[in-house]
């Protein structure tokens, strides 16, 4: 199947803007995150803490619906369905 990771911010500077991932087998938010962590080492310095659990602050959608990180990383991906990531956004 599918994932269409979008990144946002600092991570797309890491990740860039968009990233096509052919997963097979079930795939989840946190099985993404870790396919991206093992991919790139700066992705997974700048989201996961030394625990290996994202850190509070990284913001997640699926399929431009907010997702909580600490309750919904198990929720099952699909084919063609979009996984955005933002890191902390500060603005005046």
């Amino acid at each position: 199947m599918k994932i269409k990771v979008m990144a946002f911010a600092s991570f797309r500077e890491i990740l860039g803007k968009e990233l096509d991932l052919d997963i097979v087998g079930e795939a989840t938010a946190s099985g993404v995150l870790a396919i991206l962590a093992v991919r790139n080492k700066r992705f997974k310095e700048a989201a996961f803490d030394e625990s290996g659990q994202i850190k509070d602050y990284v913001l997640l959608m699926i399929n431009r619906k907010r997702i909580d990180p600490r309750q919904d990383l198990s929720t099952r991906l699909h084919d063609g369905d979009e996984l955005a990531v933002f890191p902390p956004v500060a603005g005046g």
